[in-house]
């Protein structure tokens, strides 16, 4: 007899313990910027040190992605996500209780790999292990559960540093990612291995995990020294290449573990050029800025005037559980992009910014981000069958994970060493920001016109039924008059539904 949980089945209890598993490193990437000096100093930590720490975390994020597809493919899943609640658990202990640079970064990344490990793994059965009736509610889950705790980072990290420490604040971490453990064994149910036939071969994930690697080491490189020269560009170069190879490999492969192939109609890759154009944007606009105001304000002061970031995403949150199923999707994640354009060109034109133009530009990009990239990656899921959703939600975050924290270090180098001064040079990094966001939302528009799409309203009754939600033309059809939609993955449905 299968055991099952006390709260098996239960759909609050399970949305909580995916929010409790995501906001312990998603808030931490978010909030670190004013403690690294405060960690440094109580650890004997150089400026090198914590920002390989911070790199070494996101390389382990972005592998997790492609590890916990592995993974479930041929163990079973819920038994691989206690595995991954208690190294969580293990990292974020310690690192709060870090007495040494190696202590604190073997802490930190397994935060980071945990957490996208969690999240491949405790996402898709929120989405697709429960009647069409919750996923309203799903969507609200994802997008305050993610974009929620990013938006709260600068201002919790704020606080902390105010009060010139940051042990307890990774205490309050390690106790939500206790909280998410415990949620895992009371919601736990029995669920076999995905597809035990699937590809056991070990080159996906050594692609990623070199390519991961390289490219966020070389990134740290360049953030630190401010030297382009070959010991930050030949990791970089080489990692970004590996990476390129991992979904080239992907593509052609006969037993993918990775849908590429899948996701190359016109849907699939506007949502997923969407999401990373507005990842790789916003994260380095919010980073940029701070670093004209943090000379102005206190990292307390600097984290309220980032505070209308969340807002955005409140409100966006809203508007994404009405919007979800009706055609409305479409034109949100494309309304999002513009709003972060908006946001992004206002801070820039007005270096340094007032207390009124941040507290506007932040509410923008918060409302630009919440808009966009959850919709985005929506519309990518909608477009295949919902068995492969998890892996789906692999490529996605993957890639998104690489443009959100790999772009970001490159455009700080750029701010501050390339032009004459600061100010010069974080508004030209601005410039190239709004330049991605607004490249994501005319790319989009492209291919839908290219693609001869009228955005169609998402049929959840086929998708839950293990159809696509709607028809997704190959790419450039318009002038392909004999293209056919890459072929659809196989597979039953990988979760049994809730009652």
């Amino acid at each position: 007899m299968k055991w099952h949980g006390p709260l098996s089945g239960h759909y609050p209890a399970v949305a909580t313990m995916v929010i409790a598993a995501l906001i312990p490193y998603l808030v931490l990437s978010a909030a670190l910027q004013p403690l690294t000096g405060i960690i440094g100093a109580d650890l004997g930590m150089s400026t090198y040190e914590t920002n390989l720490a911070q790199g070494l975390a996101n390389a382990g994020y972005a592998l997790g992605t492609v590890l916990s597809v592995q993974l479930a493919q041929h163990l079973p899943q819920r038994r691989m996500l206690i595995i991954y609640g208690v190294l969580l658990v293990v990292g974020s202990v310690l690192a709060a209780a870090a007495v040494g640079t190696v202590m604190f970064i073997s802490g930190h990344v397994l935060q980071g790999l945990c957490t996208s490990l969690l999240l491949i793994a405790a996402v898709p059965p929120l989405v697709t292990g429960f009647p069409p009736s919750k996923i309203r509610y799903t969507a609200v889950v994802l997008n305050m559960g993610i974009f929620g705790a990013v938006a709260l980072g600068p201002l919790i990290g704020g606080i902390q540093a105010d009060a010139n420490g940051w042990r307890p604040l990774f205490w309050v971490i390690a106790g939500i990612a206790i909280l998410a453990l415990v949620l895992i064994v009371l919601t736990y149910q029995d669920v076999p291995a995905a597809d035990p036939t699937a590809t056991r071969s070990p080159l996906p994930v050594a692609l990623a995990a070199t390519g991961c690697i390289a490219a966020f080491f070389g990134a740290t490189q360049l953030l630190t020294h401010r030297e382009l020269n070959a010991a930050a560009l030949a990791p970089l170069t080489a990692g970004v290449l590996v990476i390129f190879v991992l979904l080239v490999n992907q593509y052609f492969s006969k037993r993918p573990l990775l849908i590429v192939r899948p996701l190359t109609s016109t849907m699939p890759v506007a949502g997923i050029v969407a999401a990373m154009s507005a990842a790789a944007a916003s994260i380095s606009a919010i980073t940029l800025s701070g670093l004209i105001l943090a000379e102005r304000y206190s990292p307390l002061k600097l984290g309220l005037l980032y505070l209308p970031e969340f807002g955005g995403a409140v409100i966006t949150t809203i508007l994404f559980a009405i919007l979800f199923t009706t055609k409305g999707l479409h034109y949100f994640a494309l309304t999002g992009l513009i709003c972060l354009s908006a946001g992004i060109a206002l801070i820039a034109s007005t270096l340094p910014p007032s207390t009124i133009i941040t507290l506007v530009g932040t509410g923008l990009i918060g409302v630009g981000v919440g808009a966009s990239v959850a919709p985005a990656l929506f519309i990518a899921g909608f477009s295949l069958r919902n068995a492969a959703l998890q892996r789906v939600f692999a490529i996605v975050e993957l890639l998104r994970a690489v443009a959100a924290f790999m772009i970001a270090p490159i455009l700080v180098y750029i701010a501050t060493t390339v032009m004459s001064n600061t100010e010069d040079g974080v508004r030209t990094a601005l410039w190239i920001c709004l330049g991605l966001s607004g490249a994501g939302a005319l790319t989009g528009i492209a291919l839908y016109w290219l693609g001869r799409v009228k955005p169609p309203t998402p049929s959840l009754a086929n998708w839950f039924g293990g159809e696509t939600a709607w028809y997704s033309p190959p790419l450039l059809a318009r002038f392909r008059r004999n293209a056919r939609t890459p072929e659809q993955p196989a597979g039953p449905a990988e979760f049994e539904i809730s009652q």
